[in-house]
């Protein structure tokens, strides 16, 4: 039985960087963990990893989350009252770049099946266990793209959009039943999310603005453990969030769109 915060965390998209950072966060806490991802050789690698490190137990579930037969084992394993999740961590997505009309439909697609159908599908696994059981957190990855139109990464920012909205909503449902929903919304953080993405401009990202995963994660955690809607993790994008939110919606899309066009 794990000695954290929360006895057992699911983390999905668990081989790799926001994803391993939690993992690993967790496991020092002293929470036991199932996780979640394609990669199964890395997960087995990070799991031998966690336990000889930390003495917790750590379950492995290679799935594809963006195909309904993989992911439905992992709804099974969320939804099964006799091995009981604390925390489910939605982590895993993934990105594109270019210009919408150009890119080929069928990855958008994907992309928006496991950015948002699955993020959903599995909270609704996982939530009436929770509920019955008074006790329980839900934390989901969005990003700061999705408080903004991202002219270039449309989709992607679109399904963030998509989830910081659903746990906002999340939260104000689960008051009262000693389950919460919390989002994050990382800045530019140093994984393997940009090279996958094919984002090419990340040259143009001063040095300064950029986090680690373990920040990102710590800051999610903390917010999660103190049953916050949401978390900017740091004050550059704290004070970004500040100064753009009372912007109209038109000029905010307007400078998202001119710094698309300079590159940047």
């Amino acid at each position: 039985m794990g000695t954290g915060r929360w006895n057992v965390a699911m983390v999905t998209g668990a081989s790799s960087g926001i994803g391993d950072a939690f993992a690993r966060l967790l496991a020092n806490e002293g929470t036991d963990l199932v996780l979640v991802a394609r990669d199964l050789e890395r997960l087995d690698r990070l799991a031998a990893e966690l336990r000889a490190a930390s003495g917790v137990n750590v379950e492995v579930m290679s799935a594809d989350l963006g195909a309904a037969v993989p992911r439905a084992a992992v709804e099974r394993r969320l939804s099964d009252l006799e091995q009981p999740i604390d925390l489910l961590v939605n982590n895993a997505g993934f990105g594109t770049t270019g210009q919408f009309a150009e890119l080929p439909v069928d990855r958008e697609e994907q992309e928006v099946q496991v950015n948002i159908v699955a993020l959903m599908r599995l909270s609704s696994a996982v939530l009436p266990g929770m509920v019955q059981r008074g006790r329980g957190a839900i934390l989901n990855v969005a990003s700061i793209a999705g408080l903004y139109p991202t002219p270039g990464t449309a989709t992607y920012g679109a399904t963030k959009a998509f989830v910081a909205s659903h746990t906002d909503a999340l939260h104000e449902e689960l008051k009262g039943t000693g389950v919460t929903a919390t989002s994050v919304l990382p800045g530019f953080t140093r994984t393997e999310f940009q090279e996958r993405a094919d984002w090419r401009a990340q040259s143009y990202v001063p040095d300064a603005v950029w986090m680690t995963a373990e920040q990102v994660a710590q800051s999610a955690l903390n917010g999660a453990a103190s049953g916050k809607a949401r978390v900017i993790p740091g004050v550059t994008y704290k004070a970004l969030n500040g100064v753009t939110a009372p912007m109209p919606a038109g000029l905010r899309r307007r400078l998202l769109g001119l710094s698309r066009n300079l590159g940047l």
